[in-house]
């Protein structure tokens, strides 16, 4: 298989989280549904979060049960501190975030002006829906970047048939992770640009494009796992943030089967790679 043509499948695995996008410029959704849209994007990131999770184990438990223990220790290693970074760079970078808002509301010397908290958001902020889209689409697109390894591998190892299963595979399940991204903004009291919609598909989806063209070129089993690790953390981070959101949405029953359906929503995607062979 070429370049181009790896590159190619690489790009239509990609491609597909932008079915689910539109959905965050409707602005006509009961509450109710948005709270059961934000409750099935949660199950799907859980989900998520045991793909990566299974993916960046079992190369570690590879290397203990075949007693490679320096590269066990390093692996390990790798985990533990992707899975940190990924975690809490989100968790004191929403801090610093806060406390720059609560800096607005202090009176006398520091405070921060009107015009200088508007020049500030405008800049940097966006709303907190916003932030958290972006967060959901960071966490979703360093997990894209993980199965864009794959399919370059495969590629690389002249295994044509595997590559191309994952890619339909891989396609399918990323249709269903626009729903994810787009789940805060459906309340958010400005309607969101095509343009902005748009750099949310390319954090979540371009990294599976990125992802296979560093596997063809180069094989890593570290890399890998560093990787899965940071989409871990990152995901983890997102869906803890939804939670809380979801605690005072809807009731407790409606949410709980919104969860329900996402995580199907995901096994069933997966399931579909298991029984084609993958």
């Amino acid at each position: 298989m070429s370049s181009g043509q790896t590159l190619l499948l690489g790009a239509i695995a990609g491609i597909t989280i932008f079915i689910g996008l539109p959905v965050a410029r409707l602005r006509s959704v009961p509450a109710n549904l948005r709270s059961m849209l934000a409750a099935v994007a949660t199950g799907i990131l859980i989900f998520l979060l045991w793909d990566v999770l299974a993916g960046a184990v079992e190369p570690i438990e590879g290397a203990l049960t075949a007693g490679r223990d320096g590269r066990f220790l390093w692996l390990a290693t790798l985990l533990a501190v992707g899975f940190a970074a990924g975690l809490l760079s989100l968790v004191y970078y929403d801090a610093w975030m806060k406390a720059r808002r609560r800096k607005a509301f202090l009176l006398g010397p520091g405070a921060a002006s009107p015009a200088e908290l508007e020049h500030e958001y405008h800049f940097a902020g966006l709303s907190p829906a916003r932030w958290l889209a972006v967060f959901i689409a960071t966490g979703i697109g360093l997990h894209n970047f993980s199965e864009g390894l794959a399919i370059g591998q495969s590629a690389a190892s002249d295994q044509l048939s595997l590559a191309i299963v994952l890619v339909i595979g891989f396609a399918l399940h990323n249709s269903t992770e626009g729903f994810g991204i787009c789940a805060p903004l459906s309340g958010d009291a400005e309607l969101p640009s095509w343009a902005f919609l748009g750099l949310l598909g390319l954090i979540g989806g371009a990294p599976t494009f990125i992802g296979t063209a560093i596997g063809q070129a180069w094989v890593s089993e570290a890399l890998s796992v560093a990787f899965r690790a940071l989409a871990a953390g990152s995901i983890l981070y997102v869906v803890i943030e939804l939670l809380n959101v979801l605690r005072g949405a809807g009731s407790k029953a409606m949410v709980t089967w919104g969860i329900v359906l996402g995580l199907v929503l995901g096994f069933g995607t997966d399931f579909i790679l298991v029984a084609t062979g993958v």
